[in-house]
């Protein structure tokens, strides 16, 4: 499969995720997230986990990725974007299946509503005994097309005994919660649509 990443012009890093305390699992040793955003507001993520492939569990492919809910309660890679000082977010679940998940809330998992896209995200995933890609590519829509942005990466790998870890670029204290605010702390500079 080709790579995602095309030759726009973008600003582009590279970010560890760390497991919760609470939900160890050894199958996974590190997760990485390469990122990038361009000017015209495509982002592209890679997804990068490392550990023994054979533990984890997928959902199963699907023959026409869709828009699909509930994606997190299996091995799901995940975005969160937040506008600084403002309590609206929004979230994106890109699935191994092929399928995927765009939402709206208003507030801290309140006022949950359907993203509209103006397109699917374009996903490949790549395996080996030892490594999980997962590749997201998509247009911000343009209501978060704003001066800057929080954002908040994470990911679930289940274990094919059905227990599940939970990964972020940062954890609030006490239980994982995805969507506290303490979990967007990666600044993104506008993007500037022409």
């Amino acid at each position: 499969m080709g790579a995602l990443h095309g030759d726009h012009e973008s600003r582009n890093m590279r970010l560890n995720l760390q497991c919760h305390p609470s939900t160890p699992v050894s199958a996974i040793d590190q997760i990485t997230v390469e990122w990038s955003m361009s000017e015209t507001g495509t982002i592209w993520l890679r997804y990068n986990a490392d550990g023994v492939v054979a533990d984890v569990r997928f959902p199963l492919d699907s023959e026409q990725p869709e828009r699909s809910d509930n994606l997190w309660q299996n091995t799901c890679f995940e975005l969160f974007l937040k506008e600084p000082g403002k309590e609206r977010y929004c979230e994106f679940n890109f699935s191994p299946s092929g399928n995927w998940a765009a939402y709206s809330f208003s507030g801290y998992r309140d006022g949950m509503a359907q993203l509209a896209m103006a397109r699917s995200p374009e996903i490949h995933m790549d395996f080996s005994d030892t490594h999980i890609g997962l590749e997201a590519s998509f247009e911000l829509p343009d209501v978060w097309m704003q001066d800057e942005l929080d954002a908040g990466l994470s990911a679930v790998v289940e274990m094919q005994n059905g227990e599940k870890s939970l990964w972020a670029l940062m954890h609030p204290a006490g239980k994982p919660d995805f969507h506290h605010r303490d979990c967007f702390k990666l600044k993104i500079e506008a993007a500037k649509r022409s």
